[in-house]
């Protein structure tokens, strides 16, 4: 029997505690419309119907959870507009927008190497 070579050494390399940490974050941003909300504004939706209206087979009520979710984590920033009738705008912030980007290398993995 011959001993198994290491895994090559990577430049970002997480430990244990690290990993822990994360856990949570990356919980959040993979739960289901989460990331679909996020792409929908990143695009430039930023009403609530254009919004639902981007992520097919989204519903309203969920939307709104999510939209709330989102604001309580400063991923998404709620504006109203006091016209009449009130008008209410969604942007991502600049953590939004980073999260957003950070997203996009695991897009690419899972169009590499699929699930």
């Amino acid at each position: 029997m011959t001993a198994r070579s290491p895994l090559p050494q990577r430049q970002h390399l997480i430990d244990d505690a690290t990993c822990r940490e994360a856990t949570a974050g990356l919980e959040f941003v993979g739960r289901r419309w989460t990331g679909a909300i996020m792409l929908a504004l990143g695009r430039g939706a930023s009403r609530f119907g254009e919004i639902e209206a981007a992520v097919d087979g989204l519903s309203a009520r969920l939307l709104t959870a999510r939209l709330r979710e989102l604001e309580t984590h400063d991923i998404v920033e709620r504006e109203v507009i006091p016209t009449t009738p009130v008008s209410v705008r969604y942007r991502l912030t600049p953590r939004g927008r980073d999260l957003l980007a950070a997203m996009q290398p695991l897009v690419a993995y899972h169009l590499r190497w699929g699930d």
